[in-house]
């Protein structure tokens, strides 16, 4: 059953403890996992919704941060100290960059790169039954749409995937003395090109405006109405599979929340 939401915690109430904090950028990324928390409450805070819940019986936090590595390190900041995890997952999408990675693999990269920085070690947060061990995640500033761009990515980088939010959060979690896991679900492989509407689309906006953006692609290129449906429905399955990994990795955490 899902609680009514709260405005924050109260007066004299110490807090507790979660057993992870998970760092979103998209809600169709959140939306599976959200399904399956129990006694889940709100708290606002920073122009951001903080929701807690127990799933595979421990206590979560998690937050919709929007896209980008500024916006994802502020909501690990306030999710760090609102709701005191001892985990960290920077939880998603990501573009394959080598070509040997399938649309809809779960990937836990052991490490994150980030231009003109030292790279960052990331846990172990699935099995190597469930997840591709040993991968380079780098983290960028835009959308990466089409091969080319990827192919030059890979060539410059090595690494396999690419996003705009683990290297942020996993910062944080450094600073913060947090372990930090990414779990990652290919949404594009380094052959594919994304629609030019992608990056417009993923921009962190309302829900009306972001209907607004939609219509006006279709009206300039009526195509992009069967490249959106057909994204939204691949990104409802790899929400799933992405929901599937973090209950995986949630369930081996230990049991106490305090």
């Amino acid at each position: 059953m899902t609680g009514s939401p709260t405005s924050g915690t109260t007066p004299g109430t110490p807090l507790r403890t979660c057993a992870a904090g998970v760092v979103f950028a998209l809600d169709v990324e959140a939306d599976a996992f959200a399904a399956r928390s129990r006694d889940t409450t709100e708290t606002l805070a920073g122009g951001l919704t903080f929701h807690e819940g127990t799933v595979a019986g421990r206590r979560v936090a998690w937050v919709v941060a929007g896209t980008g590595i500024d916006r994802a390190a502020r909501a690990c900041r306030l999710l760090i100290d609102g709701h005191r995890p001892r985990l960290i997952i920077s939880a998603g999408f990501a573009g394959g960059l080598t070509p040997q990675l399938p649309r809809g693999r779960l990937m836990n990269p052991a490490r994150v790169l980030r231009a003109d920085h030292p790279p960052l070690d990331l846990g172990a947060g699935d099995s190597a039954a469930h997840a591709q061990p040993s991968t380079t995640l780098v983290t960028v500033d835009r959308v990466v749409c089409t091969a080319v761009e990827k192919r030059t990515l890979a060539a410059a980088t090595g690494a396999d995937l690419v996003d705009m939010e683990t290297w942020g959060v996993a910062t944080v979690a450094r600073d913060a003395r947090l372990d930090c896991v990414s779990l990652r679900v290919v949404s594009d492989t380094a052959t594919e090109d994304l629609p030019d509407e992608m990056a417009r689309l993923v921009q962190p906006q309302s829900s009306l405006r972001r209907f607004g953006a939609a219509l006006r692609a279709i009206g300039r290129r009526p195509a992009a109405a069967a490249d959106m449906w057909r994204l939204w429905e691949h990104a409802v399955i790899d929400g799933r599979t992405l929901a599937d990994a973090l209950e995986r990795a949630i369930a081996a955490l230990p049991l106490s929340d305090r």
